[in-house]
């Protein structure tokens, strides 16, 4: 099939998921065109697989200091120029769309009748999934921001429910897992401040804390370890760590829940899929959560057991036998199949 990828470039988890399945697809044979909006193009890492793909701006969520910015977000937004990008997007040929959460494929999928999936997180909402009340503008941004004709929805458990595992990258998967490294914690708060961050961890002098976020260059004070963006680094500390303090997205969790690595989420305030997230973690009892970097629940949260890891399947392979299959109302028949995998 000749496919359009639209791929929400704001946060790292959308671009993480969306390489895989990408990839993935291009080796069935399926020809791939990626459009990416919502970032610019000089701060997009390690993308090489979405060539030839194009950047949009989009729209784009602002925030400050852990909290959704709402009014700074909608100052930001260009109509006039999304409108343009929906309308002059040529899509001759298309078969199917495919939208990780990016709004302009998805208005081009409806206006234009063309087949459309819906791949993330984000699109396991629709079910019945732990979700957090917030007020009615943030439930019908999660709902309705992107939608599609289809759903592969991702969440961290199938709450009996046709959606799929989470996305694990490739080098995740291995017969020899990595032992722990005794007081190594992964931290990564990329809505925080830097300076708020290390206030939080430099007291606990017994760990090791690795740090990425708002980081210009690698730098090692005391028992903190700063760290610039590097996905293999950053792949390796994960590995190696006994625990990771995160915001509540949902990539980095579900990767830590595959290795058996225990969690501490800091879901990002007035966004609504993170409070939802952080409600599913401990519900499932995978996890612990705080509302502001709280040091007595990071030294409770450390002080806690590890856990056992979940061994998610993978994923893409069945998603991408679904897109292949033409059976796009029948999602439930690949997902079901890949949680018997991982069981």
């Amino acid at each position: 099939m000749r496919i359009l990828f639209g791929v929400q470039g704001t946060g790292n988890g959308h671009i993480s998921r969306s390489r895989e399945l990408v990839r993935k697809l291009k080796s069935d044979g399926h020809e791939v065109e990626v459009l990416v909006s919502g970032r610019k193009e000089e701060e997009l890492k390690e993308i090489e697989v979405f060539q030839p793909f194009r950047v949009m701006k989009g729209m784009t969520l602002i925030t400050y200091r852990g909290r959704m910015n709402y009014m700074e977000t909608m100052f930001q937004l260009d109509l006039g120029r999304l409108m343009n990008d929906v309308w002059t997007l040529d899509t001759a040929g298309t078969d199917l769309i495919i939208t990780d959460f990016e709004p302009i494929t998805s208005m081009v999928a409806r206006i234009r009748n063309i087949p459309s999936l819906g791949f993330g997180h984000q699109y396991a909402f629709p079910y019945p999934v732990p979700m957090a009340r917030g007020n009615i503008f943030e439930r019908y941004t999660l709902l309705n921001f992107a939608p599609a004709r289809h759903n592969a929805g991702l969440h961290w458990h199938h709450f009996n429910q046709p959606i799929f595992p989470p996305v694990i990258p490739p080098s995740l998967y291995g017969s020899d897992p990595v032992a722990p490294v005794k007081g190594k914690i992964l931290v990564y708060l990329p809505f925080e401040e830097i300076d708020d961050v290390a206030r939080l961890v430099s007291p606990f002098s017994d760990c090791s804390f690795f740090i990425y976020g708002k980081v210009d260059a690698d730098r090692d004070e005391g028992n903190m370890h700063f760290r610039g963006y590097s996905r293999e680094g950053f792949l390796r500390d994960l590995m190696e760590c006994g625990g990771v303090v995160c915001n509540a997205g949902f990539e980095l969790p579900g990767e830590a829940l595959h290795l058996g690595r225990k969690l501490l989420l800091r879901p990002l305030d007035g966004q609504i899929e993170q409070e939802s997230n952080a409600m599913a973690m401990e519900q499932l009892g995978y996890g612990m959560s705080m509302h502001s970097l709280d040091s007595d629940t990071l030294r409770s949260w450390l002080e806690s057991p590890g856990r056992e890891p979940l061994h998610y399947a993978h994923t893409v392979d069945y998603i991408a036998e679904w897109i292949g299959s033409g059976r796009w109302d029948d999602q439930a028949h690949f997902a079901g199949a890949a949680w018997r995998e991982k069981s």
